[in-house]
């Protein structure tokens, strides 16, 4: 072992560098080197390294005069082309070379970065990155002051002649560009900012030229070939350029964001108010693929969206509500006709932005801006409120009829209707959830829910509801889409009240069958009878109580309920409401014996004859005999003189008469004794005939009570919602109150502007609220 240490200064560099050399200059030539030479000339590096002490700058000498005279011939080579493209060829070709050899060569020369670094230790020194070691920068540095330095701009200005000749369909070898920026990229001597000189020549020098292609190609293609063509050229041109980008550009350097925003800037910006021209005509012609490819270009613009979004809004607003102007004179007659109608335009605009904008929430946004524009109009239909201002008369204001509307289909689709007899369940249930899709949409829900609520009573009372599980369902779907939570208990309560009043009926006819009182065994069949006790915060108002004189058979009863209901339930009072009940009387005539479902008030008018079959009796004498106010009295006669739909009336009247308002003091009534239902032509002996039509559950007076009712109700909840933002901020501006009121109430209504100032005004009046001293715009809370 130990013949193999030698003394320092025993191995000198004169001694080993004529054998080192060979291998040195083989390997800058790229000529082949055998494994015994290649570890031959660590070993070689490693013994002068450590024991020459002068050693380590004499090899570094030593390679640098070869590298340069390797360098100068290569340059030599380069520099006898004067033609620009042959330059460039031959550049790459020894770059080529070179570059690889910069990997190969520092690897032997490791244990000289050591040397030179003063670290003269024997250990295993640590790997040196090859991308810094002294041999790479030694080589780098000087292909660079000799060649590149002075060729660079040659060479760039070939590389994109080549790329602009790439752009025209021309092929060529790609890596004379690539070569070009590997230069760049390498041969930079900043340490801290590898990329500069490659970001401030050749980056520079690709985007320009990007730049000044398209700025003459993108205009002429546009003119020759129209928008829509120019679109597809576009979208085209962006990813090829991106392609190339990705091919001779610098990855991760950044270039390739700047390359995409200059191609953005020249293809599409340039053009943007060119191409979004085209963009109502094609929302109008439904031209999704062409509007789809817009979309993708104007997504890269500056503020390109907005004007197809405002465009599209004006297109739903203008084409809907030219739909229902068209279709106006058949859906104001027919809910259902409406609904569809709406559904139709919905789910048409629904379409058109899931296949023209792939469902983006900013389109979708304003389909729901423009739909609620179409569902909330009131050119088609008007709703007439009262609005109480002071000092004026009852002006109204006209909202939209729409959600009256959907009530009334609901109604149809919940109630035994043809149309729910023809739906299956599914369809009926897949019907309402459209309704309450619609709903969302709808700014006075308000008028929804009185309506709903009072085809819901009809419903319930006349016991006509198609499907009880899926009435229950519907309370449930309106608590699901936002209800507001009192209505929707309200309706739940309607039909736990239902439930109960099903068992007191029938302890009730078990209390009757075990009384032997006489006044119970009239004409009225205990049996059929069905009392309906309701909570009245639940079901009625108070002033929809009507006086009339029943029958006396019906009359005997009420003391009997009221007993019975006492002895359950002490303390409650009982309040008939007899314009809500109805029953069935057994009618006679000359023509046979018939059923007729009534309404108590058909019925107070028809036992007028009952004891003088014959008679004829004026007007003024039904009042008496019925004690019915006179509209109701007008409104029960003209169902039974001209109910609609029946060719033979159950009562006759004298003289010509067109509507209830027509019928005077003298007008005189009698029995139809040729009364019957008409089937296949023929008068029938037999039969049952409902003339009840829709129970009506508000009178003249309260009807206009009941938009008086929604108007009040409105100011109500406007106040309630102000002291509840206001306890809960304690101060707070007016813009932001506004925002935050509108949150509040937007699942029962719209609160119009002059509404929130006079409730704002009434809550400052009343010391609810103040306006801040040095601010009139914002609002405290008063305890």
């Amino acid at each position: 072992m130990g013949s193999m240490w030698q003394d320092k200064g025993t191995v000198t560099f004169e001694e080993k560098w004529p054998a080192m050399r060979p291998t040195v200059l083989k390997l800058l030539r790229q000529e082949c080197v055998t494994r015994a030479e290649w570890q031959d000339l660590f070993w070689a590096v490693h013994k002068v390294c450590l024991w020459d002490e002068k050693g380590p700058p004499k090899v570094q000498k030593a390679l640098q005069d070869d590298i340069l005279d390797f360098i100068t011939h290569a340059q030599a080579r380069v520099l006898d082309q004067h033609e620009d493209q042959a330059l460039l060829k031959a550049y790459i070709t020894e770059w080529r070379k070179f570059f690889q050899q910069c990997n190969y060569l520092p690897l032997p020369f490791n244990q000289l970065e050591s040397a030179l670094a003063g670290k003269t230790t024997t250990s295993v020194t640590k790997k040196v990155q090859n991308d810094d070691s002294i041999v790479r920068k030694l080589m780098l540095d000087s292909w660079n002051a000799s060649i590149f330095s002075n060729i660079k701009q040659r060479l760039q200005d070939s590389a994109m002649k080549l790329v602009h000749a790439e752009r025209n369909g021309e092929a060529f070898d790609s890596q004379l560009v690539i070569g070009v920026r590997e230069s760049y990229v390498n041969l930079c001597s900043n340490s801290v900012d590898k990329l500069q000189i490659y970001r401030e020549n050749f980056e520079k020098a690709y985007i320009e030229a990007t730049k000044a292609f398209y700025r003459i190609k993108a205009p002429q293609y546009l003119e020759a070939n129209g928008v829509q063509n120019y679109m597809k050229y576009a979208e085209i041109k962006l990813r090829e350029e991106e392609q190339r980008g990705e091919k001779y550009l610098e990855s991760f350097s950044g270039s390739l964001q700047n390359l995409n925003e200059c191609c953005v800037e020249v293809l599409v910006t340039t053009f943007r108010d060119t191409i979004l021209a085209e963009c109502p005509q094609m929302i109008k012609n439904n031209e999704t693929d062409k509007l789809q490819l817009m979309f993708k270009l104007m997504d890269r613009v500056p503020d390109g969206i907005q004007p197809m979004l405002d465009a599209l809004e004006e297109h739903i607003v203008s084409a809907g509500l030219a739909d229902m102007v068209a279709a106006a004179d058949s859906i104001t007659q027919d809910s259902e006709q409406y609904v569809e109608k709406l559904l139709d335009l919905f789910q048409k605009f629904s379409r058109l932005v899931s296949q023209a904008f792939s469902e983006d929430p900013r389109f979708l946004t304003a389909r729901d801006k423009a739909y609620k524009h179409v569902v909330n109009d009131t050119q088609v239909f008007k709703l007439e409120l009262p609005s109480k201002t002071k000092g004026i008369g009852n002006k109204t204001q006209p909202e939209s009829k729409c959600p009256e509307l959907l009530a009334n289909y609901c109604d149809m689709l919940l109630r035994k209707t043809p149309l729910s007899k023809k739906l299956t369940a599914d369809e009926i249930e897949s019907k309402l959830k459209d309704v309450l899709l619609v709903l969302k949409y709808v700014s006075n829900k308000d008028v929804f829910m009185r309506y709903h609520k009072a085809h819901l009573t009809r419903r319930l009372i006349l016991d006509t509801s198609a499907d009880s599980e899926k009435e229950e369902n519907m309370v449930e779907w309106l608590r699901e889409v936002g209800m507001p939570a009192d209505f929707v208990n309200k309706l739940a309560r309607m039909f736990q009240d239902i439930k109960v009043s099903e068992d007191l009926n029938q302890q009730f006819k078990e209390s009757i069958r075990t009384t032997t009182k006489s006044s119970v065994a009239g004409k009225v069949d205990s049996n059929n009878l069905n009392i309906k006790i309701l909570n009245a915060g639940a079901w009625a108002r108070g002033s929809d109580r009507v006086a009339v004189s029943l029958p006396m058979e019906l009359e005997d009863f009420i003391p009997e309920v009221e007993d019975f209901y006492r002895k359950k339930h002490s303390g409650r009072k009982l309040q008939w409401h007899h314009h809500m009940s109805n029953g069935t009387i057994t009618f006679a005539n000359n023509m046979g014996r018939f059923d007729l479902d009534v309404t108590t008030f058909q019925m107070a008018v028809m036992f007028a004859w009952n004891q003088r079959t014959n008679d004829k009796i004026s007007f003024d004498n039904l009042r008496l005999a019925t004690e019915l106010p006179d509209p109701e009295l007008r409104r029960t006669l003209w169902s039974l003189v001209a109910f609609p739909k029946m060719k033979r009336q159950v009562i006759c009247m004298s003289g010509e008469v067109t509507s209830p308002k027509d019928f005077t003091e003298n007008t005189v009534f009698w029995v139809n004794q040729e009364f019957a239902p008409i089937k296949n032509g023929k008068p029938q002996k037999r039969g049952k005939v409902n003339l009840i039509g829709r129970l009506q559950l508000s009178t003249e007076k309260s009807k206009e009570e009941d938009n008086e009712g929604i108007v009040q109700l409105r100011i109500l909840r406007t106040q309630e919602a102000i002291v509840k933002i206001l306890k809960m901020r304690k101060k707070i501006s007016n813009a932001q109150l506004q925002t935050e009121l509108v949150e509040m109430l937007k699942n029962m209504f719209l609160p119009s502007k002059k509404l929130i100032k006079e409730q704002l005004e009434w809550l400052i009046e009343h010391k609810y609220m103040r306006r801040d001293d040095d601010n009139i715009n914002i609002f405290i809370y008063m305890a």
